[in-house]
């Protein structure tokens, strides 16, 4: 009986860790998706090589607060310098777990 129960907690803590949006989501495949802004368009596959013209920055190795927040912020219109209005089409079509784990993908680039 006790084996069965520790099992169960076990599967119970398992399923609420791995529940969270944000661990199971991938940033490197939401970046790249074409369905979720193709952010290599303007910020380059690597996120260190912008498009020029676009005036684009560097992504790569960025604090993934930072970047988390860039992109909350470009979303809800708290930020609208410079090229935020092409961006703010792109943020409506991710959502918050999906920009937290494209922020931890890019941090993790150098």
């Amino acid at each position: 009986m006790l084996n069965q129960k520790t099992l169960l907690a076990g599967l119970l803590l398992g399923g609420i860790a791995c529940s969270s949006p944000a661990l199971a989501l991938d940033g490197k495949a939401i970046y790249n998706n074409p369905a979720k802004g193709g952010c290599p368009a303007c910020h380059g596959k690597d996120g260190k090589s912008p498009m020029a013209a676009m005036n684009a920055p560097k992504l790569a190795g960025q604090m993934e607060k930072y970047l988390l927040q860039q992109m909350k912020d470009i979303k809800s219109g708290a930020r609208n310098n410079g090229n935020t209005a092409a961006m703010k089409g792109v943020m409506g079509m991710i959502n918050e777990e999906e920009m937290a784990a494209v922020a931890k993908y890019l941090s993790g680039l150098k």
